[in-house]
């Protein structure tokens, strides 16, 4: 073996498949097939070619081979806003799931930008073997070209020609607005999140159901920020057309309407009670601990990488899929601090309320 296959590259540079094959005396081709295909090479041969790799601090590109068959062993996730606590017990899920099954999982935030989770689509699509869209805000039919790439699951979103989870999100309004109502509280305010969720639509209509079935009045304002943020600008709006009871988007925006709302000098429960949705971590460290609707947020993403593996291992054939269904998991209500019964100056009709 020569001086030049026992040294690595002086220049600082990465060596690459033309120095490994220089420095053994063989062609580039071989070099490939002795990482690739070892088969296929001469056992003397490929032996020689790995120990000249190692000795010139050769490292093959797993992502770069596996590229031209598909087989990356990696999936993707592309979730709303990673900051939002919503997403924590998601990911830890999927990311379960996926390490059992051998896969690494890829993480991308779009920051509820349309165009950034095209973006990120873009980049992403060509290197995965598979697609979990958390909470997408594209079309129906922006999601549909994704999935002709690659296999796809929309995760809290009903689709009917695309593999899809969800938290039963219409039972689980229907608890909120049962127990508003067990309270003595006529009227129910939804604060609506963003007007590409889907979820925010099925919310907004089953509280409207629910509502009608119940004797109550449903109205509707937003939409805002599924965020703090959003949550004291939904506590602007609500001051100048108040109520008694308020179901918000998610938790986020119910923690900022109670931050916003006592800045008013209105009282939680006392005045106002207030539900969230999701029961994320943080939900029970405010002040009054908020009452919500628990999604199950670990299994959502358990169950999102589990049917993605399942059309992976066992693709449909060309006209052979059964119509897809929705994978519905279980919702539940969380009672804690923030809803009480309404107070007599308030039962029947609005509030107003004045500044400290």
């Amino acid at each position: 073996m020569s001086d030049n296959s026992r040294r690595a590259k002086g220049d600082g540079s990465r060596p690459t498949i033309y120095d490994v094959a220089a420095a053994a005396g063989v062609a580039p081709s071989t070099v490939s097939r002795a990482f690739a295909r070892p088969g296929r090479v001469n056992a003397e041969t490929a032996e020689r070619i790995r120990q000249v790799a190692a000795e010139m601090g050769y490292r093959t590109n797993p992502l770069a081979r596996a590229l031209p068959t598909g087989r990356t062993s990696l999936l993707a996730v592309i979730v709303a806003d990673v900051t939002n606590p919503f997403f924590f017990e998601i990911l830890r899920g999927a990311e379960e799931v996926a390490t059992e099954a051998g896969y690494t999982l890829l993480v991308a935030d779009v920051q509820e930008s349309m165009e950034a989770e095209r973006r990120a689509l873009d980049r992403t699509l060509p290197m995965v073997e598979g697609l979990v869209l958390a909470t997408s805000r594209m079309s129906d039919s922006s999601i549909r070209v994704a999935a002709k790439q690659r296999p796809t699951v929309v995760l809290n979103r009903a689709m009917s020609d695309i593999a899809s989870v969800a938290t039963d999100n219409a039972r689980g309004t229907r608890r909120a607005v049962e127990h508003l109502a067990e309270l003595g509280h006529t009227t129910i305010t939804y604060l609506a999140g963003p007007d590409a969720s889907w979820a925010s639509g099925v919310r907004w209509q089953a509280l409207r159901e629910a509502a009608h079935e119940l004797g109550l009045r449903a109205r509707r304002l937003g939409p805002f920020a599924p965020t703090q943020a959003g949550g004291l600008a939904a506590a602007e709006a609500f001051v100048d057309s108040p109520g008694t009871a308020v179901l918000a988007y998610n938790d986020l925006m119910a923690i900022g309407l109670m931050r916003g709302l006592t800045g008013h000098g209105i009282r939680i429960p006392a005045d106002v009670s207030v539900v969230g949705f999701d029961n994320i971590f943080g939900a029970d460290f405010c002040t009054p601990q908020l009452t919500t609707v628990a999604a199950p947020l670990r299994e959502l993403g358990k169950v999102a990488v589990a049917t993605l593996l399942r059309d992976l291992r066992t693709p449909p054939r060309p006209g052979q899929r059964e119509p897809l269904k929705t994978a519905l998991l279980p919702a539940r209500l969380v009672v804690r601090e923030s809803t009480g019964a309404v107070s007599p100056a308030g039962e029947g009709a609005d509030v107003s309320w004045t500044g400290p």
